[in-house]
């Protein structure tokens, strides 16, 4: 039985549907003193055989409201034969800290996903409660199922003549999209940025997929409202009007101009016109491809492991060291190394893994190297699937003498001169470092993260033993880009995880495995498709499975 996200995109039948949820909250409790609440929500997934909780994705945060719409929805593989248990916290976010626990908690409520797509309308209303003798207020959600469209419609609007709302200055207007649902209410899809002090504002182009849009149906009613935002949260309505995908898809045309209308207004003032106009300036749609089709079309995942033989391990023969080989059972090492290997194993055609060790002295004149083969043959530094590299790793720790400094760079670099070599699309490679510690030379690091986010390569890092790695968090570029000397790297490529917090309790190591690679390689198909689109590259026909295996003759 698969749960939400276990998706092995080779050895799976695809989930046959895909699930929007869209949450709103009413009457929030109030946690701010000089304003209203800041509310999120948390969505947490619960697995089919731990039944722990694992949190799947949350909102945007939306300031200053106890009736927040959010606009970021929750997309979820739906299994008809599954109790697939959901629980939804709510936060008000009061600081910068990415920690939910230390954010005031508004309430919580359980249900499954069978419940919501169940209701009437696929529409659920629960009471949110977990705060003693407090209404919590309701929370809503709303299902629909996905179609498989996956285009992408970049668009870019402007607006003229806009009433004036505030009372020194103009307005600061922005739009919200809604797509129109089977029973006449609306979702919304989309907002854009607010333009200060205003009344012929023009916004930066946005991009939306064609289905949060219109779900596939192109002639489904588009509403737009105008607001002019307030720093209180109490946005004032400009005015509204309809159009449709297929509308918008006719781009730049008198079509195209839409009065922005206030029905109060229309019904008070016998002379009124409109609100001013908004014109579509720019509309195109693309195509959106995913990880699989890449991987379908021949692109093979080339991984390389690095390990830290740095001294601050401790002396292998000891059982305080990290790299203890226990004839019982695998080190920290080479769990996280065969957790990871042996899903990105089944992306690769030829399972030869270069693998590298760095912080040592090598035989046999005790030269400090920061980039050596573990099988030590320098001309070809390739093992035998990840069977081979445990192997190599293992005979290097009887060989070389753990020593330091812990460089990141001399390795990263070396790969990154591989990934220069083939930037086709057709191989992307993914460096695994494990590490014990802090970096030694992280300027150098930066410099080569940097240069390394431009090509198709991905870097994950995975701490193992109890020290405090603050210095790779600052290398995940997951909250703020990575930069060197000024320069921001062109996406983000590495993903830190700190081993320990994988480790199950109850000894399980299969478990603590799986958790592992699970987290560690979530990021990395966004990663790579994300290259493919910087360089505008499309994945090539899915491959066929050959008619005629080879060494038969044909007569």
């Amino acid at each position: 039985m698969a749960s939400i996200g276990d998706f092995d995109p080779l050895h799976s039948s695809v989930p046959a549907t895909k699930i929007e949820v869209t949450v709103s909250c009413r009457n929030l409790l109030d946690m701010d003193t000089f304003s209203k609440s800041d509310p999120v929500v948390v969505l947490y997934v619960q697995a089919i055989g731990t039944k722990e909780w694992r949190e799947f994705g949350r909102t945007e945060v939306i300031d200053n409201t106890l009736n927040p719409d959010f606009v970021r929805k929750f997309v979820l593989d739906f299994f008809f034969e599954e109790k697939q248990n959901l629980r939804f916290d709510v936060y008000n976010v009061d600081s910068r800290s990415c920690n939910i626990s230390k954010h005031d908690f508004l309430g919580q409520t359980f249900c499954t996903l069978g419940e919501i797509i169940g209701s009437t309308g696929s529409r659920l209303e629960r009471t949110l409660s977990g705060i003693p003798g407090k209404k919590c207020g309701t929370i809503i959600f709303t299902a629909e199922e996905l179609s498989n469209c996956r285009d992408i419609a970049t668009m870019q609007l402007c607006a003229n003549k806009l009433d004036k709302k505030d009372f020194f200055g103009k307005s600061d207007p922005f739009l919200v999209f809604y797509r129109s649902n089977e029973d006449g209410t609306f979702t919304i899809c989309h907002k854009t940025e607010v333009m200060k002090n205003t009344l012929n504002p023009v916004w930066q182009p946005f991009t939306i997929p064609v289905r949060a849009l219109c779900n596939g149906d192109y002639d489904r009613t588009v509403k737009v409202d105008v607001y002019d935002w307030d720093r209180d949260g109490s946005h004032d309505f400009i005015g509204e009007f309809t159009t449709s995908y297929r509308e918008l898809s006719r781009g730049q045309s008198q079509f195209n101009v839409y009065e922005v209308l206030n029905p109060k207004k229309k019904g008070k003032k016998k002379k009124y016109v409109n609100s001013g106009t908004v014109t579509l300036l720019s509309f195109k749609v693309e195509s959106e491809y995913t990880f699989v089709d890449f991987i379908r079309g021949g692109t093979q995942l080339n991984f390389t492991v690095a390990i830290d033989f740095t001294a601050s391990n401790g002396n292998p023969s000891q059982p305080t060291s990290l790299h203890y080989m226990n004839p019982y059972q695998m080190n920290a090492y080479a769990m996280a190394l065969k957790a990871v290997g042996e899903i990105t194993q089944d992306y690769d055609s030829d399972k030869l893994f270069p693998a590298y060790g760095f912080g040592a002295k090598l035989p046999p004149d005790g030269k400090i190297s920061h980039a050596f083969p573990l099988n030590s043959d320098s001309e070809n530094p390739n093992c035998v699937g990840i069977e081979g590299v445990l192997e190599a790793y293992f005979q290097s720790l009887r060989n070389v003498q753990l020593y330091g400094p812990t460089n990141f760079a001399p390795v990263i670099s070396q790969v990154a001169r591989s990934a220069a070599d083939i930037m086709d699309g057709s191989q992307y490679f993914v460096l695994l470092m494990i590490t014990d510690g802090v970096i030694s030379d992280m300027v150098q690091t930066k410099e080569a993260v940097v240069n390394a986010s431009s090509l198709p390569m991905s870097i994950i890092i995975v701490g193992v033993g109890p020290a405090e790695f603050d210095a790779m968090e600052e290398l995940d570029g997951d909250e703020v880009r990575v930069s060197s000397r000024g320069r921001f790297a062109e996406r983000d490529i590495v993903q830190f995880v700190p081993f320990r917090d994988y480790i199950d309790r109850s000894g399980n190591q299969v478990l603590s495995m799986a958790r592992l690679a699970k987290d560690v390689l979530a990021e990395i198909p966004e990663q790579l498709l994300s290259f493919m689109k910087s360089r505008g590259i499309e994945p090539r026909p899915a491959l066929q499975a050959s008619a005629n295996p080879p060494g038969h003759m044909h007569i």
